[in-house]
């Protein structure tokens, strides 16, 4: 991987294409964020009726069909971020925090439950 290829360079690689095509009346949350779901959907479908072993283990062709989707939600949710002026690293940063204390290595190893805070 290229080092100069980072979250920032891809968010203004991604506005330059938005502005070059004049697509920015179309950028707007509620569409970005509606294909962004849309993206994920396609994705769910090369999964979808597959046993856990067979979902880790995909064949080539299907490998790349998931990185292609997998590419076009990570383009469309850093396009979001751009329009919404939100930092996604510190954003994700900030994210992680919250869920480490939300659950604490201690209660939460080996388990996949949901955090529920009115729970016992």
């Amino acid at each position: 991987m290229n080092p100069e290829k980072t979250l920032t360079t891809l968010r203004d690689e991604l506005r330059k294409f938005a502005q070059e095509r004049d697509w920015q009346p179309f950028h707007t949350p509620k569409n970005l964020a509606m294909a962004l779901i849309v993206e994920a959907a396609e994705l769910v479908e090369h999964f979808q009726w597959l046993s856990p072993e067979q979902s880790a283990s995909l064949d080539e062709k299907t490998q790349e069909e998931v990185a292609q989707e997998l590419a076009d939600i990570q383009i469309y949710l850093a396009r979001l971020a751009d329009v919404l002026g939100v930092d996604l690293m510190e954003a994700a940063y900030r994210k992680l925090a919250i869920n480490a204390a939300k659950y604490p290595v201690e209660t939460a190893r080996g388990s996949a439950a949901k955090y529920r805070p009115n729970r016992l």
